[in-house]
């Protein structure tokens, strides 16, 4: 009679660093995040109407009231609506976080053996690819109303390149303010309305010349205007000046202030 040996193996886990599972978690959650764009497609619908609107309304309802210097109404539109479709988009992080506080679903990744930091992270990255189509979306529709823009290759990729930056520092600015308030509705509410004053006070939709002095003194430092203003010069091929640093500056500015705040925050929060 012959006998039948078993053999076991036993798995051996991956050994890694802190950082790799932190970063390898983090783009699970955002797959994850993107995955249930196509079961609720209204979302990213209404996300990108809202800036549609904007660019229609100011192009032939208020373009032919303001008057610009060097280049036409609809080439110094499209870089404030680029630059406010990033940050409105930003609010949708604070009420991502806000609805999976609600719902548990963050007690559940809790019981999960991941990095604690990957609900945030994984949030702000998928959030981010969401709002880069809804940018590429506006591209094609400001081409369509006219926007003819004159800057060349490394000008895109470095306007583009910091319009990115600016949308995934505002994500921890959203994040935070989503841990912060006890309801949906109080994260859609807090996340707009900074948000407002600082979009029409700003280079978006008209030269800051035209403002009041108190007024255009506070819209000429505050950074919607100048990352407005540098990514305008970068697509439109002019030259960049002092503006394009301190852009730069007041994003990773934001980065480093919100990102561990969001992440306190985050902890405080789970642990109640």
């Amino acid at each position: 009679m012959s006998s039948i040996g078993l053999h076991t193996s036993s798995v051996e886990p991956l050994r890694r660093n802190r950082l790799y599972w932190a970063i390898a978690d983090a783009l699970i959650l955002a797959k994850r995040q993107l995955k249930q764009i196509p079961r609720i497609p209204e979302e990213l619908v209404f996300s990108t109407i809202q800036p549609i609107m904007f660019v229609l309304l100011f192009r032939y309802v208020f373009g032919g009231a303001i008057n610009v210097s060097g280049t036409t109404y609809v080439n110094f539109l499209m870089a404030g609506i680029f630059v406010q479709t990033i940050a409105f988009g930003s609010t949708s992080t604070g009420i991502g976080i806000a609805q999976d506080l609600q719902r548990g679903l963050v007690d559940r990744f809790r019981s999960l053996p991941m990095a604690r930091s990957a609900v945030l992270t994984g949030r702000t990255i998928a959030d981010l690819v969401r709002n880069t189509f809804v940018v590429l979306v506006m591209i094609v529709v400001g081409l369509l109303v006219g926007f003819r823009p004159a800057g060349n290759g490394i000008g895109w990729i470095a306007g583009g390149g910091l319009l990115l930056l600016f949308g995934f520092a505002l994500s921890w600015l959203g994040a935070l303010i989503g841990l912060s308030v006890r309801s949906v509705e109080a994260a859609q509410s807090a996340g707009f309305i900074w948000l407002f004053p600082l979009t029409f006070a700003s280079s978006a939709f008209v030269p800051t010349s035209s403002m009041p002095d108190w007024l255009r003194a506070f819209a000429e430092h505050q950074p919607l205007t100048l990352v407005i203003n540098t990514v305008r010069e970068f697509i439109l091929g002019q030259p960049v000046g002092s503006e394009g640093w301190q852009a730069l500056v007041w994003c990773l500015g934001i980065l480093v202030v919100f990102m561990p705040f969001a992440v306190w925050a985050y902890g405080r929060r789970t642990t109640r």
